[in-house]
């Protein structure tokens, strides 16, 4: 029994000492709050709005049926005079609110394109509660960037780092209004360093697991020295509150953007025109490439920089201007970056061999250029060795795809359905040959031994992307 006891105290002195040593390692976020606090701004949105065009309930799911209910049984809607339904309905005011920070003492704030898109009115509110009328200079959707002004002067600013330097693993900190909740710190440590997500292929994201909620958007993410590393983005949530998993995006790129939106307006990017995938261990087979590293092009437009430099489908980048490209998402940042007009050195893979292409960029369009497809049945339609029913292009149908050949199929089964090819896509490829004809296409089939991965290039809609299918045995 006295052993036990003794036992039991050691264990909690022991307990102690180990919670003593684990706080006195913890971070202290005193200072860092009460120096750059003064920099960090509460932005206030306001937007003039017809009621006609908003929803009753904002939020509320089936909004839709709501109003329908209104309708029905007569009840005037938010906005229309009681008794006239269909009545002309009165202006309101939608409000919003985000953050941002201060990043000259003169008055230019950072913050994201999302909290200012579309407001008629910006008002920025100082820790020291003033309140200024804030001019947009201008805003990039594709970063979520945006560079707004006050006029005042001798204002505290951020001092901005480094964030290649962030290690996983490291502790930041987060200030900003959630909620409206002004000058609300939290903190947390790096995630991961550059995080792609769907749809955001410009921005190699800081993930964090810093408590990041609505309000919170455009205000500066720190590291333990007091400087700014990014700026807060986006979270990811099924309540809409923090779950644990919020995106920041580099202050490097955020400060490039905000200089030419200063100096133009504007931001120019580079641009290929190219359509690419990334390398899955079967497309890597089918290339016969040893890795899985690169960015496969899928699609070429015609007469773009790219065709002018002798890209073509099929090949696979694994180094731009200098810089290597590891995943698909690396190549479309390094292709931004670089100025239009500049003659890039471009790596490729094309049919095993290494290939130097001299390729001068072009400037990014605002909207992309569209292909269009159509299919024809086919009259004996016979079903290939890897489960496709195909038929040739007609010329119309050629004509549409800038005078390629193609295939159109009219069925798939087995392992090429499973692959995910469907009736109505067009096959444009096999490899890296390009398809000349249906006879040609199976005869080509027919050489690579069952069980080999192949990769069909595939026109679907407007997009191209290369789909693998595994030869099956027996066939």
């Amino acid at each position: 029994m006295k052993k036990s006891w003794i036992a039991a105290v050691a264990f909690s002195l022991i307990a102690v000492v180990q919670s003593y040593a684990y706080a006195k390692d913890l971070p202290d976020f005193t200072v860092l709050a009460e120096t750059q606090g003064p920099a960090v701004v509460n932005i206030s949105i306001t937007q003039n709005m017809k009621a006609e065009n908003a929803v009753p309930f904002p939020g509320m799911p089936g909004d839709e049926q709501m109003q329908e209910f209104f309708r029905r049984f007569g009840i005037p809607m938010p906005g229309q005079v009681p008794g006239q339904n269909g009545a002309p309905q009165q202006e309101y005011k939608s409000q919003s609110l985000g953050s941002g920070f201060i990043i000259s003492s003169d008055g230019y704030i950072l913050t994201n394109a999302h909290v200012v898109a579309e407001a008629d009115e910006v008002i920025v509110k100082l820790s020291d509660k003033r309140e200024f009328k804030a001019k947009i200079i201008g805003a990039d959707k594709r970063t979520d960037v945006a560079l707004v002004k006050i006029e005042a002067t001798g204002l505290p600013k951020v001092t901005t780092g480094d964030p290649n330097k962030l290690k996983v693993g490291e502790w930041v900190a987060a200030i900003g209004s959630p909620f409206g909740l002004e000058n609300t710190m939290t903190a947390g440590i790096v995630s991961a360093k550059g995080r792609a997500l769907p749809q955001e292929n410009f921005v190699p994201f800081i993930q964090t697991d810093v408590a990041i909620n609505p309000g919170n958007s455009g205000g500066p993410l720190f590291n333990l020295a007091g400087e700014v590393v990014g700026i807060n983005s986006q979270i990811y949530s099924r309540s809409g509150g923090s779950m644990g998993l919020s995106f920041s995006i580099p202050i490097d790129v955020a400060l490039d953007v905000s200089n030419q939106l200063k100096a133009t307006g504007k931001v120019n990017r580079g641009w290929l025109g190219i359509v690419i995938q990334e390398l899955s261990k079967e497309l890597a087979e089918s290339f016969g490439m040893k890795n899985t590293n690169g960015a496969l092009v899928s699609a070429v437009e015609k007469n773009g920089p790219a065709d002018k430099g002798g890209l073509e489908a099929g090949d696979v980048i694994t180094r731009f201007d200098g810089k290597p490209i590891t995943a698909s998402t690396d190549l479309p940042r390094a292709v931004a970056a670089a100025k239009p007009g500049k003659v890039a050195a471009v790596e490729v893979l094309r049919k095993g061999s290494q290939k130097t292409l001299n390729i001068t960029v072009g400037e990014m369009p605002t909207e992309g250029t569209e292909v269009a497809q159509t299919a024809k049945p086919a009259a004996k339609p016979e079903v290939n060795r890897i489960g496709l029913v195909l038929k040739e292009a007609t010329a119309q149908q050629r004509k549409k795809l800038s005078g390629k050949n193609g295939l159109v199929v009219l069925d798939a089964q087995g392992a090429v359905a499973q692959a995910g090819v469907r009736r109505g896509d067009v096959i444009l490829g096999l490899n890296n040959s390009e398809v000349q004809s249906l006879e040609q296409f199976n005869k080509q089939l027919a050489g690579f031994a069952a069980g080999k991965s192949v990769a069909l290039l595939v026109l679907r809609g407007e997009n191209t992307l290369y789909v693998p299918v595994k030869i099956p045995v027996g066939k």
